[in-house]
């Protein structure tokens, strides 16, 4: 089973690195991301085979070792298991979470995209361990026509038990709008692998995510 208390710490500044970086550059960044003081790291690729996909995920993982970092594999039970990732997360067109625990077992990270209390409910009753809500700000990593309301976001989280993170257009600056939602860390994007210094972001970040969450 998934330590709840280890989870929600290793949820705290949870950077998603940029997809179709090359496999050398994102391991690099990666781990600089890691140094600055990412706590989990995502590999997000919706347009690479699976082969491509296995190997810039087991190559992310092994980075991800060395720092003792969780890492997540997006949408794909395959390249999580072939990867040695920590977990998989899931959205709302993938498969279900009861059907990743039973792929993944008991013992992996199994998180949920929910931007409804509905959806949020519906994933914690089928086994998710945490949920990423959003987006909150205008992103240009993903195509999303309705952004998410601090609001929703609020009681999304007051629904569940389970954790929740932000996700969507957030950066250092605007990262103390979370302040009270009970988010409790933040999903980060370009923020964070975009900048000129990825190890100063992350930890820029670091700092911002704390006081929301402290």
């Amino acid at each position: 089973m998934v330590n709840r208390e280890d989870l929600t710490k290793s949820l705290l500044l949870y950077a998603i690195a940029i997809e179709n970086t090359p496999a050398d550059k994102l391991a690099l960044d990666v781990e600089q991301a890691i140094l600055g003081g990412a706590t989990m790291i995502q590999l997000r690729e919706k347009k690479l085979g699976v082969e491509e996909y296995v190997y810039k995920a087991t190559r992310v993982c092994e980075v991800c070792r060395k720092y003792s970092t969780p890492f997540i594999v997006d949408d794909s039970v395959e390249v999580a298991l072939r990867s040695g990732a920590d977990g998989l997360h899931v959205g709302q067109d993938d498969l279900d979470a009861r059907t990743a625990r039973q792929l993944l077992g008991a013992d992996k990270i199994i998180g949920v995209s929910a931007k409804t209390v509905a959806q949020a409910q519906l994933a914690e009753s089928m086994g998710a361990d945490y949920l990423g809500t959003g987006a909150i700000y205008p992103t240009k990593t993903k195509d999303v026509p309705i952004m998410t309301s601090l609001e929703t976001l609020t009681e999304i989280c007051a629904s569940v038990s389970i954790p929740v993170v932000a996700i969507g257009g957030l950066k250092f600056h605007n990262l103390h709008t979370l302040k009270n939602t009970g988010v409790v860390g933040a999903a980060i994007v370009t923020g964070i692998f975009a900048a000129a210094d990825i190890r100063s972001s992350a930890a820029a970040c670091l700092e911002a995510i704390r006081q929301v969450v402290d």
